[in-house]
């Protein structure tokens, strides 16, 4: 189940397209046996965008951002698809040539800065190391480097704090320190996984004006993993919207937010409280996502769908353009309107 021929170019045709993903699967290994937690999901991203994977916890949006970066040792494996990065199929590629287009071609940025931070060290140490590794400078050279870093993601006064801690920045600026690290070596796709998750509102705001302003600069391929619809209608060019592993509709942003041809994207937007009143009644989607263990043989959707017809139940739809540039995965799009 490749992606549709709308997003997918004659080979040379785009040459702005940094990451090329098809039929991505990835089998997760629990006490109770293996599931499928990503169902051949394809896309790509260019560079100069923000392309969005939007969905529920669960859907496989981080599963999918661990595949890409090789992240899923011991827990998953890839067990079918492929990944390209210039030219280079990261399925296939051999483990030190994942390390080396770790952070010169690819690099991430973690949800849990705290964490991802390695907390003995300091972060002018931290964030020299890609220059070490990979320029082969010298520690004076990369220190210098990690100072300019600190200025570019608007650390103030970075000569002094170079040789400071992880504990002993803020929350905010804990995650410029990450960014930092993921665009010291200018890679081609940078994965944003929950960038803003526990930041106040105004930080959020913050971290995603610096994310746009280094895509701009280093003409990256974002890739934004996230749950909020709002940050997504404000920050992503295109949009993937992922339901119990699988990719149900794709396309660009104001586009799919705006009329909307799967009944989950229509789902989540009519979720958002636009102008509830005080003692209204809040819509939602009703039932739970699937059981990775006991996935339907049909769409994957159905059991809280309101179009579901017999269709469903034994037929999964795959995904079909409904307009330039646009796709789902229903049998029946042209009804979302009325349902």
């Amino acid at each position: 189940m490749s992606a549709p021929a709308l997003d997918r170019p004659a080979a040379g045709t785009d040459d702005r397209i940094a990451l090329d993903v098809v039929d991505l699967t990835v089998d997760l290994r629990t006490p109770t046996g293996t599931v499928r937690a990503v169902d051949h999901v394809s896309f790509r991203a260019r560079r100069g965008e923000t392309l969005a994977l939007l969905g529920e916890s669960g859907c496989g949006k981080s599963m999918t951002a661990q595949a890409l970066v090789g992240l899923l040792d011991p827990i998953a494996s890839v067990s079918d698809g492929s990944i390209t990065l210039d030219s280079v199929d990261l399925v296939s590629a051999s483990p030190s040539k994942r390390r080396d287009v770790a952070g010169t071609e690819l690099a991430i940025v973690f949800q849990d800065a705290l964490t991802a931070l390695n907390p003995v060290y300091p972060v002018g140490t931290q964030l020299a190391e890609p220059f070490r590794i990979h320029r082969r400078m010298s520690r004076k050279k990369a220190r210098l480097e990690a100072i300019e870093l600190m200025r570019h993601v608007g650390i103030p006064e970075p000569e002094s704090r170079v040789d400071s801690y992880p504990h002993q920045f803020s929350g905010g600026m804990r995650q410029r320190l990450l960014i930092a690290m993921a665009v010291a070596l200018s890679p081609k796709v940078l994965l944003a996984d929950e960038p803003t998750t526990a930041l106040d509102v105004t930080v959020q705001a913050q971290i995603m004006a610096l994310l746009g302003r280094l895509r701009t600069e280093h003409d990256m391929a974002v890739v934004l993993i996230t749950h909020d619809l709002a940050l997504v209608a404000e920050q992503a060019d295109r949009v993937a919207i992922m339901y119990a592993g699988n990719v149900v509709e794709t396309g660009p942003v104001a586009e799919v937010f705006g009329s909307p041809k799967h009944p989950y994207t229509k789902g989540l937007l009519d979720s958002v409280p636009v102008s509830a009143e005080r003692g209204a009644d809040l819509k939602s989607i009703g039932g739970t996502p699937p059981d990775l263990h006991s996935i339907p043989r049909g769409c994957v959707y159905q059991a809280r769908c309101p179009l579901a017809r017999a269709q469903c139940v034994q037929e999964r739809p795959t995904l079909t353009a409904t307009g330039a540039g646009r796709a789902a995965a229903c049998h029946f799009s042209e009804e979302i309107d009325n349902a």
